[in-house]
This record gives structure tokens, C-alpha cells and sequence, in this order.
């Protein structure tokens, strides 16, 4: 009986290549940071803008008015998270886990269509890295020049210069501290009590916490958080297929590599249209050569896409050795957009965005608990009715206030003591003591459910009703 060998795939690490910084003896050690190379093209214009468009909606955000509070405050402490004209509860998270779950079904999605452009044009992690490059890149210089001034004996120009940048990037991450802590508490009041030593002790530690971590993630870790630290390099694997866009290098069309003169006929040399300049190494904010093929460490931010172009512009090749791409379009095959994968997590992240929009519609601007009294019972009042005691607490879920009417249902006869039209401001939590008394004869059970009605006459959304019981002696 034959068998047949199962077909694997050789991953036995090759030689250490010293241009790049895999393989490294130590990964961590600053001695082995990488300096990431200025490049221009359509892609890094594509994601500059958009990292100006994501810091303006993250620095913007909470400053925007909305009547006499900010359009968007997640206040734990009150338990109230708002947005624009939306209070939302705690008894809505619901809402908020659907919203963290369509995310996620769409991180999967563009993870299968295009591969980490996610990691490559939106994470904040690339995005504040950039900014603290563009620091660099100001006050040290290009990469090779900030690459030979760190081998050399520190200078005075250069302490001030390093100093300049250190200052710059506190600045820039003691800003998104308070931008952050500012979507939890009024930011126009942090800001100001920030500043003249007046904030609370929690407010003060969240703000130098996330300072903290920027300056460290941004400024220090950079590539170590992308590679080792954050879980998505390690899972976006699995929804990678070879119908998956990624940045690739066309090997039959760029192999063998090696330099030449700009008239030469490459072919005539035996050489393919790589000229093995390296930018696309220099240009990488991993560290990686994409030439060595798909890898993980890759974000897809199209920085080599641009390098490469530039050179094969310089010497009047065509474009795209180094392009998005699919494995199966650089095997010469054909891309297959359609799915079955990237159906299926379409088709859950639609079905998870019409469910929101169904729990979204069930919200109800007002809401109605009844906490009844059990330390008695019941008792018997002066007009010889069974009387209960109740609390109930209205909660005013908009913006503006209220007036709310109550009623009670389920008994014929049922006398209300206390008021049942109740002023509630916005946002407010509403505490109505009350008590209900019923003529004994009604009472066919020792124990009646009753309904309890909140309703607003000045809007048309549906009274909110709920049940509570109603406790007495059998005659």
C-alpha cells in the first residue's frame, strides 16, 4: 500500500541579511532601531491625508458643542454616554458591543479583501509613529544622516537638536493624553484644571498614563509593538488566502537582481528589473524586505510601492515590480474576489449592522424602574384600604427635559397617593415615592400583578410599561 507524502512548505530561516533588521540578536536593543527613509508617491500622500483626517476626528471630536454639554462625553462616573443627541445607558451596552462587533466583522472583512491596510493607513500606532518621524526627520535630519550621527560622539548642536525632538514628542503625546481623557470628562474643564494643577487625582494619572504610552509607543517601541506586541500581527493570518491583496514583489519579472547602467539592455546582462537599490528596505517602517516575500511584519502601507516606483521611473522601466497584489496574480493565475470567506464575513457584518439598527430602534428616550417597599409588606390605611409603598425611579434618557405621566393598571379601583405628572430634567435619574391602596374586596389573590405606565405626551414614542405586584390579605 503507497502513501502519499503530504506536501509542506520549507520555512528553515535563510542567512541573515544585514540590511534588513530580521534576524537581529536582539530586536529590542535601541542600537538596532530601524530608520525609516522619506518617500514620496501616491501612497504615502494617500496615507498622510488620511492620518490628517483621523487626528483632526480624534483631536476634533470633543470639542464640538451640543446645547449646553460636548457632543461626544462618555461619562462613567454619571453613567451616561452621549453622542450628539443620544444618551445612552448602561442598560443599552448592548448597543455598544454590537458596534464593537461590527468592527470587528469589517477588520476581518478588509483583512481578507486587502490584506493589513488597517495596520498600514488607520492604526494609531502608525499614524503617531509617522508624526514622531516627521520630528525626527525636522531637527536630526534624512535616516542616513541620524543613522551616522547615533554612531558618532554626541555633540552640543546634536544633544540640543535630540533634545528639541524629545520636547516635541512629550508635546505631542501629552495632547493625545488629554485629547483621550477628554472624551470621559469636559475637556474645556481638563484643559484649563490641567494646567493650573487643579484636576483630580484619577483625571491627572489617566492623562500622564496615556502621555506615557505614547511617547513609549510612538517614539521608542515603534515596529516591537506592531511585530511582538499587538495580537491582529498574529491572527491576520488566518483570514489571509492567496486571493488576499497584498504588497508583493514580481520575482519573475524583477530577479536576477543586481546594478547596471541606465542605457544597458538589462536581458542582455541576464539581469531582471530589480537593480537592488535597497529602498524599499530603507523606506520600510518594519524593517523588512518585501523582496523575501510575504511576511507578517508587513503592514501594507505601500512604502516600497512608491520607492520602487520611483526608481523604475529613473530608469525608464515600467512600473509596479513592487505592487498590491495577490499570490495567485504573481503565480500568473487568476484573483478570485468573490468568496466564499469574504462573503461570509460580509454577510455576518451586514446582519450585525441591521441588528443595531434594530436594538437602535427599540431604545426608548425614557425609562421606568418600580422598586417596591420590603420591609412591609402591606399595610391598612386610615380609610381601610391595603396600601403599598413603591419607588419608582424615571430616567430621562435625551437632551432636553420632560414631563412624564404615570399610571397603574391591573386592579379595578386602585387609588394613587402621590403626584402622577413628574417634571424631569435632562439626563436626570428621577426618585417618585409612592403608594397605592385597594379596597379589599378586589383583592382575589394574596398576591396581584400590576402595570405600571410612563408616557410623554409632548413626543410620540411609545410608553414605556412595567410590572411590579401588588401584596395584600385574602378576605
Amino acid at each position: 500500500m503507497t502513501q502519499e507524502k503530504i506536501k509542506i512548505k520549507d520555512v528553515t530561516p535563510q542567512q541573515f541579511n544585514p540590511k534588513t533588521h530580521k534576524g537581529a540578536a536582539d530586536r529590542f536593543n535601541p542600537s538596532n532601531r530601524i530608520y525609516v527613509r522619506a518617500v514620496t508617491g501616491i501612497y504615502q500622500q494617500l496615507r498622510r491625508r488620511m492620518g490628517w483626517v483621523l487626528m483632526v476626528l480624534f483631536m476634533g471630536l470633543p470639542w464640538i458643542p451640543y446645547g449646553d454639554r460636548q457632543a461626544i462625553l462618555l461619562d462613567i462616573g454619571q453613567q451616561q454616554f452621549n453622542f450628539f443627541g443620544t444618551t445612552l445607558w448602561p442598560q443599552d451596552l448592548t448597543l455598544l458591543a454590537t458596534v464593537f462587533m461590527i468592527a470587528a466583522f469589517a477588520l476581518f472583512f478588509v483583512t481578507t479583501f486587502l490584506g493589513r491596510v488597517w495596520c498600514g493607513y488607520f492604526c494609531p500606532q502608525t499614524v503617531w509613529t509617522f508624526i514622531y518621524i516627521w520630528f525626527e526627520e525636522k531637527l536630526e535630519g534624512a535616516a542616513n544622516k541620524r543613522r551616522k550621527q547615533d554612531s558618532l560622539k554626541l555633540t552640543q548642536s546634536l544633544i540640543v537638536r535630540k533634545t528639541l525632538k524629545h520636547i516635541a514628542w512629550l508635546a505631542v503625546a501629552l495632547i493625545t493624553g488629554l485629547t483621550f481623557v477628554g472624551y470621559f470628562v469636559p475637556i474645556k474643564t481638563l484643559f484649563v484644571d490641567f494646567f493650573t494643577f487643579n484636576t483630580s487625582f484619577s483625571a491627572t494619572f489617566w492623562v500622564l498614563f496615556f502621555t506615557g504610552c505614547t511617547y513609549a509607543n510612538a517614539g521608542w517601541m515603534r515596529s516591537i509593538v506592531c511585530i511582538h506586541m499587538c495580537p491582529y500581527a498574529r491572527f491576520q493570518s488566518a483570514m489571509f488566502d492567496k486571493d488576499t491583496y497584498i504588497v508583493g514583489y514580481d520575482t519573475q519579472r524583477g530577479e536576477a537582481r543586481g546594478p547596471r547602467p541606465r542605457k544597458k539592455d538589462p536581458k542582455a546582462l541576464g539581469l531582471g528589473d530589480c537593480i537592488d537599490c535597497n529602498l524599499c528596505v530603507q523606506v520600510c517602517p518594519t524593517g523588512i524586505d518585501i523582496r523575501d516575500g510575504l511576511q507578517y511584519e508587513c503592514i501594507n502601507c505601500g512604502a516600497c510601492v512608491d520607492a520602487c516606483d520611483e526608481t523604475m521611473t529613473r530608469m525608464g522601466y515600467e512600473k509596479r515590480l513592487i505592487s498590491y497584489t495577490t499570490e495567485h496574480k504573481l503565480e500568473g493565475k487568476h484573483t478570485k474576489v468573490m468568496r466564499p470567506k469574504l462573503i461570509g464575513y460580509g454577510a455576518v457584518m451586514v446582519a450585525m449592522v441591521g441588528l443595531f439598527f434594530v436594538l437602535l430602534s427599540a431604545v426608548s428616550p425614557m425609562g421606568l424602574d418600580v422598586i417596591r417597599d420590603r420591609s412591609q409588606l402591606f399595610r391598612e390605611n386610615n380609610e381601610g384600604l391595603v396600601e403599598n409603598t413603591y419607588t419608582l425611579k424615571i430616567l430621562n434618557k435625551t437632551q432636553q427635559d420632560r414631563t412624564y405621566q404615570l399610571k397603574v393598571e391591573g386592579i379595578e379601583g386602585i387609588e394613587w397617593y402621590g403626584p402622577q405628572q413628574v417634571a424631569v430634567a435632562a439626563g436626570e435619574v428621577y426618585t417618585l415615592p409612592i403608594s397605592l391602596g385597594v379596597d379589599p374586596y378586589e383583592l382575589t389573590t394574596p398576591i396581584v400583578d400590576i402595570r405600571f405606565t410612563l408616557s410623554d405626551s409632548s413626543d410620540d414614542s411609545e410608553p414605556v410599561v412595567t410590572e411590579s405586584r401588588f401584596i395584600g390579605e385574602l378576605r
